[in-house]
């Protein structure tokens, strides 16, 4: 049952990552709650980097996270088609940070790739970028679309297919996103001009008792009885962002 109630200490750590990244977002993406009370599941949306294939391109995803976070790893679904090579056909991108921290030799990645509880938000998305440009081809979850980006690296840009296939799928996601109103920055200084204006409008400011409702609050009197002995919305430190 533990493993299906949302915890406490998830609301806090998502509240305080949440509003972190409304005041100090990451460059080149945007987030926002898919439901306003409904922390445990977001709306992530990827620009493409000037610069690289994916330039133009505004790829959306689903990141959702699981009740024990930060404990436990969230996941992420591809809403946009994306060609690559540690991506499903399904959209999941498979990650080594998001991957439970469990010991598997076979798997080829180190203990500290995957997730801990001192990951965030902030560092999977950094790493979600940085997979973008360069995949790990040692265990594909698309073996033609690594076979295709092996083909274009080692060729130096010879081999234009797979080239070619991200940037079709770029300048349709730049389509999609005009017909929401979304401007997809083109340069390197509107890609680092945009992830620094605050939204004053589009989101309102939350404040982490806004997830704390009567149903909430009665989740942790199995595990916190110890912690939350008055109203169950007192100053808590320490357990925030992690």
């Amino acid at each position: 049952m533990s493993n299906t109630v949302p915890t406490s200490s998830a609301l806090r750590a998502l509240a305080l990552e949440y509003k972190s990244l409304q005041e100090e977002p990451v460059e080149g993406f945007r987030v926002k709650l898919l439901g306003e009370d409904n922390l445990f599941e977001w709306e992530v949306a990827i620009f493409g980097p000037p610069d690289t294939l994916y330039q133009g391109g505004y790829f959306k995803a689903h990141m959702k996270f699981p009740p024990d976070y930060p404990y436990s790893p969230p996941s992420i679904r591809f809403l946009t088609k994306v060609w690559h090579p540690n991506v499903y056909e399904n959209g999941d991108l498979c990650i080594s940070i998001l991957h439970p921290p469990v010991d598997d030799p076979q798997s080829g990645e180190l203990p500290c790739e995957r997730w801990n509880p001192t990951q965030s938000v902030r560092t999977v998305l950094l790493s979600v970028i940085s997979l973008l440009n360069e995949p790990n081809t040692f265990s594909p979850a698309n073996v033609d679309a690594s076979v295709m980006y092996r083909r274009w690296r080692d060729s130096k840009g010879k081999d234009k297919e797979y080239e070619n296939i991200i940037r079709k799928q770029a300048q349709v996601a730049r389509t999609e996103a005009e017909k929401e109103g979304i401007v997809v920055p083109l340069t390197l200084e509107d890609y680092c001009i945009k992830t620094q204006v605050k939204s004053t409008t589009q989101e309102p400011q939350l404040d982490m008792t806004d997830f704390y409702d009567d149903d909430y609050d009665d989740l942790d009197t199995d595990s916190d009885e110890e912690v939350d002995g008055g109203d169950g919305d007192g100053d808590d430190s320490g357990n925030g962002e992690s």
